[in-house]
């Protein structure tokens, strides 16, 4: 058996994120991570990368001239879901991190 890649998730160690907040910021999640049966620490980076991950979703640009927009249009409006399984399967999977 190889042992893990250098990068790979079971290489990789903790590091340090600190941040100062008021004390009724803290208590507000304090209370929010209870009630969700969480520790704050895990509480706050779960909500800091769903919050990461649709902040990068949300920033993906296409850049079309208007021929090119016209033939995505058309594509769209073909609706490939209706002849395509795999596609459709595809896009009704959940996504890797929710």
């Amino acid at each position: 058996m190889n042992p893990p890649a250098a990068n790979s998730p079971e290489k990789r160690k903790p590091v340090a994120i600190n941040m100062r907040a008021d004390s009724k910021k803290r208590d507000l999640i304090d209370m929010a991570a209870a009630l969700s049966g969480s520790d704050r620490t895990s509480f706050i980076l779960d909500a800091a990368c769903k919050r990461a991950e649709e902040v990068i979703l949300d920033q993906r640009v296409f850049v079309l001239d208007e021929a090119d927009f016209d033939a995505f249009e058309q594509a769209l409006q073909a609706s490939p879901l209706k002849t395509n399984d795999r596609l459709r399967a595809l896009l009704e999977r959940p996504s890797r991190w929710t």
